[in-house]
């Protein structure tokens, strides 16, 4: 007899960036990739002034890089890629919807370089009146650096604070300040930008107390946005290695999912609404622009070391090899080091996982792009999820509750489960 799957426990763990898993992806780059309409434009810079105890990602600081010359090689390079690839995919012949600048710390370039990354664009690549943002950490933000922002079009800054409590920002090993935060993300606002505070929930040191101040300090700047992540960790960060060996500790989950529990209140007081389980914004305007398109499934073209997109069918990553990036690039030639074509299922599945992320999704909407309906595909799923509360189902749509807004990917991850058990030779998924 085969054994019944036990139902997944509610969890905010394991936030899901991407589908299918990279592990699923071929090492080779698409033979080709083409789209039309409005496409994203993602800008991986890679350098930060330190690495951050719980940083998992592949960024690196600044001096132990190489310093000034190693950014400008790669700055080059960015711009040799943007050359090669909007010719090679024709990107020139697309609107760009949005650009994004992202990290790793994009605010440790100076004006000169920005100027040549974004001249390389407006070269290249059909621009408007784009989205325009750029992600910032608070020390490397001052009012010159930010004036010149506006003064090429950036029109949304992310800051990432992450804490608003000098202890907790000391352990994770970071330059900035609650001082410091107040500073830049007023420094921001007075550029007239829409600013994002980004925020982690569950650092080393988080007490309901601490966390309280922190989220008091984010509404009491006015920001217009506020994105709260739950810390996750992971093995090659110094936060691991200080938890093994006793030095810090870090809030339980259910120490957490209550952080997140009393930010929900707050925000719905101070009516922060959620255009994603993850992002409250003053009266729900100001939708980040890239990010819905992302998880929606619309077209990005990522540029940048270990930068990944999707035109298409396709879905592709740059290598992710600094220096093989800066030979590659430098040499006009397209980075892009591995893809996968997704299949019908592949793209069914990828689109509960992540337009559930927007808190909404419309399920005759769903039934047009695939040809099924989500109605027969999960109906068991759909009705547990609304029996346990995590979701309602009013016409034709599936809206996640307070409850399901908490839980972040939990709901996604329900609907997802039974369609990963589709027959992948089956037309209907090819």
């Amino acid at each position: 007899m085969k054994k019944e799957k036990t139902r997944p426990w509610p969890s905010r763990k394991g936030f899901v960036t991407n589908y299918p898993h990279f592990r699923k992806w071929k090492k080779a780059p698409p033979p080709e990739m083409s789209g039309t309409g409005p496409v994203h434009i993602y800008l991986h810079i890679p350098f930060c002034i330190q690495r951050c105890a719980y940083c998992y990602y592949s960024a690196v600081p600044l001096k132990e890089a190489g310093g000034a010359k190693e950014l400008g090689e790669y700055v080059d390079a960015l711009r040799r890629e943007i050359k090669t690839a909007s010719r090679r995919f024709h990107l020139r012949e697309r609107p760009v919807a949005s650009i994004y600048f992202g990290g790793g710390t994009p605010t440790v370039m100076n004006e000169g370089h920005f100027s040549r990354i974004i001249d390389a664009l407006h070269e290249n690549l059909d621009i408007q009146d784009p989205e325009f943002t750029v992600e910032a950490e608070p020390v490397t933000l001052a009012r010159k650096k930010a004036d010149f922002l506006k003064s090429v079009g950036v029109n949304r800054i992310s800051l990432g604070v992450q804490s608003f409590c000098d202890d907790i920002i000391q352990l994770c090993g970071r330059l900035d300040t609650a001082e410091k935060a107040l500073r830049a993300v007023e420094i921001a606002s007075q550029t007239g930008a829409v600013v994002n505070i980004d925020l982690l929930s569950g650092l080393a040191g988080e007490t309901m107390n601490s966390w309280s101040h922190t989220l008091e300090q984010a509404l009491l700047t006015g920001a217009e946005s506020v994105t709260v992540y739950k810390m996750e960790l992971h093995a090659n960060t110094a936060y691991y290695r200080k938890i093994r060996a006793g030095a810090i500790q870090i809030p339980s989950d259910d120490e957490e999912l209550e952080f997140m529990r009393h930010a929900l209140g707050r925000f719905e007081e101070k009516n922060y609404l959620p255009w994603s389980f993850f992002t409250f914004t003053q009266n729900g305007r100001h939708e980040n622009i890239y990010a819905s398109g992302i998880w929606r499934g619309e077209d990005c073209h990522a540029f940048g070391v270990s930068g990944f997109g999707g035109m298409g069918e396709w879905l592709f990553q740059n290598t992710s090899d600094r220096k093989k990036y800066l030979a590659l690039a430098g040499a006009g030639e397209i980075p892009i080091q591995r893809g996968h074509r997704m299949t019908g299922k592949d793209r069914m599945i990828r689109d509960v996982l992540l337009c559930m992320k927007l808190t909404r999704l419309d399920m005759r909407n769903f039934e047009d792009r695939h040809g099924l309906s989500l109605e027969s595909l999960c109906p068991k799923a759909l009705e547990e999820l609304e029996d346990e509360g995590f979701i309602r189902l009013e016409n034709s749509h599936i809206e996640m509750t307070r409850k399901g807004i908490l839980y972040g990917d939990h709901t996604g991850k329900r609907l997802a489960a039974p369609l990963m058990e589709l027959d992948s030779n089956s037309p209907q998924t090819q």
